[in-house]
């Protein structure tokens, strides 16, 4: 058990802790790219966007067919710069309806994107949704994504770590973006072809989109509430964090490469929100499902220090630590964003929503004290407020789906209410989603440290080498789970809560793939359907040596499991 705590305070530690150092702008030309996309939909609007490395006129037709002989909205805007997309605004939809819309680019190229509206309150007309995080440029063609047009989704949740700004890529070989024009190359690189293929610029314009950030938009495990003086990697500009150069640059690039609306927190909140970007997003989809998607890195207080490693076996410095965690008044997403999550959830619930879905970029499930900092159990009170405000408003069927682990694991969420409270179960469950490209993922990289620090012997070893993709997964599974046990908790997955799942094929994990994940409600029974599609992982090696072999692959059905609603 010892050796399992160290091994995984190790690993944990290692994806938590990736740092670059400043060089120059990066200058990028992308001759012929032309990408398109639709998002931030509600029952009658829609932001359409469109990028076009060619300087002029871009014609945005919004209509009810494909072959576009009811026309219901023409539009036009100027690219001006070619590394600025363009964005306009539709209004006047139907609610509950599929469109189809067509850009036409200066030269006269086109590109036909489709969404659909939002269904009103009181309909019950199922819905297909998909959710994904943490991208690498530097490991793409997305190849775990090639599926998403054909599943004909209600929209698509891009959840953080879109860019990863900190890493070098192919076409920006920086260790850190520093200005806009870095950072939109980044964006920019991630919706280019290569190797023949461009996947997300395909699944973006098959669909819907919403999105969030994480710390990778603009730098490793930042904390946007913290003091400016607490981080020295950003420029000393204004008292937080969330107000320095490049805080702002790299939310700046976001906006511009992303379809959603460019919302702002009002001058009257407190000095932390006030006129700050607002990504803080809840959309009902009629009365079958109502979702949330919250940013939990502009206004996160500065985070607690790592539990040495050294105490990991230390009782007392154990519970202190903990402790540490549940000091009142530290915030994960900043008390205005925080009630504006309170206040929509209940509402859902007295409106009758039947699923609620809670998107924060990091893991709200349990995991313990060791790298706690960055999850919301460094944030352990502000935690137990939110998950005892659902519980004692009696608010049903609540789903936290995040990202950012680089790895699909499920498990249900326990509640403690101080660090000295016995923990109690609750009908509450996580599901981590992707990534999509993130090399190594989470199992090989805990593979490796397991094999390096000899903590399974010479024959394990061989045979963990030898076992299929959902062998390797089997073996962590169970390691994980012996250090959730030791912590009090449950294996991870959800065969021992009480939550009624039918785990159908696959397994709750999915640590050695590239995926993404499908939640499909049920019209008629409300049973939502939970399905993980994704291709085997890669390395840049591997892309680079064998480029014909790797974007052959198909994403496949992985994990798939269904749930019912209280």
């Amino acid at each position: 058990m010892v050796a399992g705590i160290r091994w995984l305070s190790t690993c944990m530690l290692i994806l938590l802790l990736l740092v670059g150092t400043s060089i120059s702008t990066a200058q990028v030309a992308y001759q012929g790219v032309f990408s398109i996309a639709a998002g931030d939909v509600d029952q009658t609007t829609v932001v359409l966007w469109a990028y076009s490395a060619e300087i002029g006129s871009l014609t945005f037709e919004t209509a009810t067919d494909e072959r576009f002989t009811v026309i219901v909205d023409v539009q036009s805007a100027e690219v001006i710069d070619p590394m600025l997309p363009v964005k306009i605004e539709v209004r006047g939809l139907l609610p509950h309806t599929h469109y189809y819309y067509r850009v036409t680019n200066p030269v006269g190229e086109r590109r036909i994107g489709t969404f659909r509206t939002t269904a009103p309150l009181g309909e019950r007309a199922g819905l297909r949704f998909g959710v994904t995080g943490d991208w690498q440029q530097q490991v793409a063609p997305y190849l775990a994504i090639k599926n998403v047009p054909e599943r004909q989704l209600d929209f698509m949740v891009l959840h953080g770590d879109t860019i990863y700004a900190d890493n070098a890529s192919p076409a920006v070989p920086l260790k850190i973006a520093r200005t806009e024009a870095d950072f939109r190359a980044k964006h920019l690189e991630a919706l280019s072809p290569r190797l023949g293929l461009n996947t997300w610029a395909d699944a973006r314009a098959s669909t819907a989109i919403y999105a969030m950030i994480d710390d990778h938009e603009v730098i490793d495990d930042f904390a946007g509430g913290a003091p400016t003086s607490s981080d020295q990697r950003f420029d000393q500009h204004g008292k937080y964090l969330n107000e320095t150069d490049l805080y702002q640059h790299g939310l700046r690039a976001f906006f511009d490469y992303m379809p959603i609306r460019e919302e702002a927190y009002a001058q009257t909140e407190t000095e932390l929100f006030a006129g700050k970007p607002k990504l803080y997003r809840a959309r009902n989809f009629g009365s079958d499902a109502a979702l949330f998607l919250v940013d939990a890195r502009s206004f996160r207080d500065q985070p607690l220090r790592q539990l040495p490693f050294a105490d990991i076996n230390d009782a007392d410095k154990v519970k202190a630590y903990l402790a540490e965690t549940y000091a009142p008044g530290r915030s994960l997403l900043g008390v205005a964003q925080f009630e504006l999550l309170k206040a929509d959830l209940l509402k859902a619930q007295q409106d009758g929503i039947l699923w609620k879905f809670v998107l924060v970029p990091e893991p709200i499930q349990n995991f313990g004290a060791l790298n706690a900092p960055d999850r919301y159990e460094g944030y352990a009170a502000e935690r137990a407020a939110l998950l005892d405000f659902i519980l004692s408003q009696r608010i049903e069927n609540v789903v936290f789906i995040t990202a950012d682990f680089h790895c699909m694991a499920v498990n249900n969420i326990f509640q403690r209410k101080t660090a000295d409270s016995p923990l109690m179960p609750t009908t509450m469950w996580e599901i981590i989603t992707g990534p999509v490209a993130v090399d190594p993922p989470f199992g090989p990289q805990l593979f490796q440290l397991v094999e390096s620090n000899k903590l399974l012997t010479p024959a394990q070893i061989a045979l963990y080498k030898l076992l299929p993709m959902a062998g390797q997964d089997k073996v962590l599974m169970a390691i994980l789970s012996a250090q959730l046990n030791r912590a009090g908790y449950d294996d991870i997955g959800l065969q021992d809560s009480d939550i009624d799942a039918t785990l159908i094929k696959g397994d709750y994990v999915a640590m050695h793939a590239y995926t993404w994940t499908e939640f499909d409600i049920d019209a008629v029974t409300g049973n939502l359907l939970v399905s993980t599609y994704g291709v085997p992982w890669y390395s840049q090696h591997t892309l680079a040596k064998t480029p014909d072999t790797v974007t052959a692959y198909t994403p496949e059905l992985i994990s798939q499991f269904s749930v019912r609603p209280q």
